[in-house]
């Protein structure tokens, strides 16, 4: 019995350990994350999701740009809310692009002519483990 119950744990714990979360879902959540860190206003964790080299809306932004612009939010005290539409991730060789929409609202001043509806095309590439966006453009709807 006690052999038997070796051999179970032993197959259990193979299967639990073979499964792998697929690129797929784990830039849709790191896109999720992002949206999260936005909301709470937390310039590391966005930056967190992007490359060192990330370009943002063909040179417009840079990395440093979008943390030093939620480190302003952060110290006037601003309020800020990422509302994500469904997120269509793609492969593109050993990279994916993922395309969505985001809505932004705010409860300050900061932002009032940025606010409104996006439509925003992203480029993720691995970075060790973990999938980060080196490139974004966004066109605003509204």
């Amino acid at each position: 019995m006690f052999l038997f119950l070796c051999l179970s744990a032993m197959l259990i714990l193979g299967v639990v350990g073979c499964h792998r979360t697929p690129d797929e879902v784990l830039i849709r959540q790191a896109v999720d994350t992002a949206a999260k860190a936005t909301e709470q206003v937390d310039a590391s964790a966005l930056t967190g999701q992007l490359t060192d080299d990330f370009d943002g809306h063909s040179g417009e932004m840079t990395r440093q740009d979008i943390g030093n612009l939620l480190r302003v939010a952060r110290f006037r005290g601003e309020t800020l809310h990422a509302v994500l539409g469904p997120v269509e991730v793609e492969p593109r060789g050993d990279r994916y692009v993922a395309d969505f929409t985001v809505t932004l609202t705010s409860g300050g001043r900061l932002f009032p002519s940025e606010l409104g509806v996006y439509k925003v095309e992203t480029a993720w590439r691995r970075d060790g483990r973990d999938w980060r966006c080196y490139e974004a453009t966004w066109t605003q709807q509204l």
